[in-house]
C-alpha cells in the first residue's frame, strides 16, 4: 500500500505520490504538497493540495486531458475529507477542470492563480 502523509507537507511519500498521480516532474515551484487517500472498499479517492505556478497547473491540465467544466454543480464534496489544507469554501469559487473515464472514474482540478494553490481530486464511485 502506498503511503500518504495528510498531516505533514513535502514528505518523501507525498512527493512520490505526487509523481505517481499527477504525472508531472517535481519542479522547484511545487511545494507544500499534502495528500490523502481513502482506498478502502469498492470506491477510492485521492486528494492533493500543493502550491505551483501557472505553468505547472497548465501541464497538469494538459497531461490529464482536463477540460474547463461549467456544467458540474456537484464537486463531490461529500466524498472529500476535511483538512486545513483542503479549503472547500475556496474551491467552490474556483474554476473546475474535469475529466471522466470509464466506470465512473473522475479527476477534478482547481487552481487559485492569486495564491498559486492547486487542488486535485481523483476518485471513482
Amino acid at each position: 500500500m502506498p503511503h500518504f502523509d495528510a498531516y505533514k507537507p513535502d514528505t518523501k511519500f507525498n512527493k512520490e505520490r505526487f509523481i505517481d498521480f499527477l504525472k508531472v516532474d517535481l519542479t522547484p515551484d511545487i511545494k507544500n504538497i499534502y495528500c490523502f487517500d481513502d482506498a478502502i472498499g469498492i470506491d477510492a479517492d485521492y486528494m492533493f493540495s500543493f502550491n505551483c505556478d501557472t505553468t505547472t497547473a497548465r501541464k497538469i491540465i494538459e497531461k490529464h486531458q482536463l477540460k474547463l467544466d461549467k456544467e458540474t454543480a456537484d464537486y463531490a464534496f461529500g466524498l472529500q475529507h476535511d483538512f486545513d489544507w483542503w479549503d472547500k469554501k475556496k474551491i467552490v469559487n474556483l474554476d473546475l477542470y474535469s475529466w471522466q473515464g470509464d466506470h465512473q472514474y473522475f479527476k477534478y482540478f482547481w487552481y487559485d492563480k492569486t495564491e498559486q494553490k492547486a487542488y486535485y481530486f481523483d476518485f471513482d464511485m
